[in-house]
């Protein structure tokens, strides 16, 4: 049997059996056999990845079954294995085998173990089968399958308002998105004439100006085409217009935030867009929408993680900004510096949600960073694992200048770098500039994580989550205080924090907290690695000229002129990204070490700016306007004048009342009296007789 037949369905089957099983095993055999399965396709995948790591190895297809015929449309199920397949391969079977395991520990109080280990097992097949689509329809049945996952696995916790909504946002607006990628894939199979990736890229270049109608006007065909399919890429990616699912997608368990919004299905979009990369390259329109939304989602929200009070919301934001830089990596035409940052960013971004798991797991519960501090001696596993993810994606590193050879680096200092320079080497400094100002506000507010949770005087007291614990521990009431004001949220302790700071243990007496168990740890251990060492060991194949071109092996539209002139760019645009970098530290420092009472005094004094960004720019508020309140007054005319008002009305609501006034007619005529049905009786033969004579 083909290793990748097993890498692919092996999830499934766990799911299957785990879910079908739920608690008639207990909980033990369901989460054994899916984390058991995962490990194996994670065994099995890093062998492939490395064959075409060295080999250059030339792409298969598995042949599964024949889908469906329909007239000329004849659609296969087959698994493609090439270079950038093997890439995904990696990410999804790596980082899920070690968010199952990490759920052990995480997910151990949880009455409802086997329903979640089946839905992440669930999650990865349908992952699994969206990046080995031999063609636009089975990637539609991969794309579809990780949006039904997701919304199982966002609400799992379905009994808390919150966790449902989230679900639901997530899959309406991801429907929009989806709505655009079929549409794609209708015009494609109109144009091409197929639905086969490999036959629609090797006729892609020739379709230059060809025009096709669309929406009452005629337009070029590719660039319509790539549009429609990007427009679903960014759905998936939560770029901005459609990215207002993905933090209100933290209300899910923290291990469903590592796997779906770090390393997977948020990159299912970049995946998509470099598959079909050769269509893309034909259309410089299409290059151009996706370069721009790229930037413009990167930059958005940057600056709305700024001010987030949530871990795993700036961790949120940071994802949809890391999301942009792969898109505009893309629109400039470094696909590989593309891929190569969705790589790395799974392992240091996996590793900053996990970590933040470990956070929230050690602070029962409590999510707000206002009521961290001070954790770094009470949880140091976890404090030096978030330490490597958050120099990974600050991109700290040497660069390859002043007689230094080669660059040397965390992961996110040579994917991200590489972005930054490829954009200033293809010749579109606006993307450049953003790169490089996202690249300072990424460091401050990664910081800002960092020494919020894990410096200063602990700042429990005020969190209800501790005081319960205490509470429980102890059997008596903690001190409890207010809120932080709005004033200092999202910013460093000032003087209201200060002046609970001496009462904190008062009022979390004896409540430590404590390290996670030994199956939380070791996830956090494993990706630390991929996230210390994960740029430096495998940027030449991604991003080198001559070893990127023999790695992708036209897997995607490699440009080798691009990845060379990246590395002959000027010395201060190689300095630039790494100058915002320590220019982003220092201003977390300052702000929240140094000078603790700056950030809430700036936010006073642009109180403005600050709501805007709390606000999230009011692109919930502005939806609930345009779209949400209609859609609701829609159906509320619809349901009470239409369908209550006039089809009941009319129809068996208005039946039902003429079948009740014709009986309360009939049944005074049943009044027992001979002479009442004679005249009945009388009446009829009358009725009989004219209808006679008059026939």
């Amino acid at each position: 049997m083909s290793p990748i037949l097993l890498i692919v369905f092996l999830p499934l089957a766990a799911a299957v059996i785990a879910g079908l099983s739920n608690k008639a095993f207990g909980s033990v055999l369901p989460k054994a056999l899916t984390t058991g399965a995962l490990f194996v396709s994670c065994a099995l995948s890093w062998p492939i990845f490395i064959t075409y790591l060295h080999g250059g190895a030339e792409q298969t297809v598995v042949p599964v079954l024949n889908w469906m015929t329909s007239g000329a449309l004849q659609v296969e199920w087959a698994l493609r294995v090439d270079s950038l397949t093997a890439v995904m391969l990696v990410v999804i079977t790596s980082v899920s085998a070690l968010v199952h395991l990490y759920s052990w520990g995480y997910m151990s109080e949880d009455a409802d173990q086997p329903r979640f280990f089946a839905y992440l097992s669930l999650f990865t097949f349908a992952m699994l089968m969206l990046v080995t689509a031999d063609n636009l329809v089975q990637m539609f049945f991969g794309w579809e399958g990780v949006g039904l996952a997701s919304y199982l696995l966002i609400g799992f916790w379905f009994r808390k308002p919150s966790a449902n909504a989230a679900a639901i946002k997530a899959f309406v607006v991801n429907r929009v998105g989806d709505l655009g990628f079929m549409l794609g894939i209708f015009g494609t199979y109109l144009v091409f004439g197929t639905v086969s990736i490999n036959e629609i890229l090797a006729a892609a270049p020739n379709m230059h100006g060809s025009t096709i109608g669309f929406l009452w006007f005629r337009a070029d065909t590719m660039t319509v085409l790539c549009l429609l399919l990007f427009l679903g890429a960014m759905g998936k990616s939560a770029q901005l217009g459609l990215h207002t699912w993905l933090p209100d997608a933290m209300e899910g368990p923290t291990p469903v935030s590592a796997l779906i919004h770090a390393a997977t299905m948020v990159t299912a979009g970049v995946f998509m867009v470099c598959r079909l990369s050769p269509m893309f390259e034909t259309s410089p329109v299409a290059m151009g929408v996706v370069t721009f939304v790229g930037a413009a989602t990167c930059l958005f929200a940057a600056t709305v993680g700024l001010v987030q009070t949530d871990i795993k919301r700036v961790i949120a934001y940071s994802t949809c900004s890391q999301l942009g830089y792969m898109f505009f990596a893309a629109g400039v035409g470094a696909y590989g510096a593309a891929m190569f940052h969705l790589f790395t960013h799974a392992f240091f971004k996996a590793l900053l949600f996990l970590g933040a798991g470990s956070v929230i797991h050690a602070m029962h519960h409590e999510q707000d960073m206002r009521f961290y501090g001070g954790l770094r001696k009470h949880i140091p596993l976890t404090f030096w694992t978030m330490m490597f993810g958050t120099l990974a994606i600050t991109g700290v590193g040497i660069p390859a200048v002043f007689g230094n050879p080669t660059a040397f680096g965390f992961a996110g200092f040579h994917s991200k770098d590489a972005i930054i320079e490829a954009a200033w080497a293809a010749g579109v400094p606006s993307a450049f500039w953003v790169g490089v100002f996202v690249a300072l506000l990424t460091s401050f507010y990664s910081w800002r994580v960092v020494f919020l949770t894990f410096y200063g005087k602990p700042r429990w007291a005020g969190s209800e989550h501790i005081q319960h614990a205490a509470h429980d521990a102890h059997g008596h009431d903690g001190h409890h205080d207010d809120a932080p004001s709005a004033e200092d949220a999202g910013h460093a302790p000032d003087a209201h924090h200060a002046a609970h700071d001496d009462h904190a243990h008062e009022g979390t007496a004896g409540y430590h907290p404590h390290e996670s168990p030994w199956a939380m740890l070791i996830p956090l251990v494993l990706l630390s690695i991929g996230a210390i060492a994960a740029g430096f060991v495998f940027h030449g194949f991604f991003i080198e000229a001559e070893e990127g071109a023999h790695f992708w092996n036209g897997a995607i539209a490699f440009d080798a002129h691009l990845m060379h002139a990246m590395h002959e760019v000027p010395l201060w645009v190689k300095l630039s990204a790494t100058v915002a970098m320590l220019l982003g530290f220092g201003g977390a420092w300052y702000a929240y070490i140094k000078r603790p009472s700056f950030a809430g005094a700036v936010a006073s004094n642009f109180q403005v700016l600050y709501t805007f960004l709390l606000n999230k720019w009011y692109f919930d508020e502005l939806y609930n306007f345009l779209f949400v309140r209609p859609a609701f007054a829609i159906g509320r005319l619809l349901w009470k004048a239409g369908d209550e008002g006039t089809i009941d009305r009319f129809g068996p609501n208005g039946i039902a009342r003429l079948v009740q006034l014709g009986s309360v007619g009939t049944a005074r005529l049943q009044s027992g009296y001979l002479y009442t049905y004679a005249f009945i009786m009388l009446i009829g033969l009358t009725a009989a007789l004219t209808w006679v004579i008059a026939g």
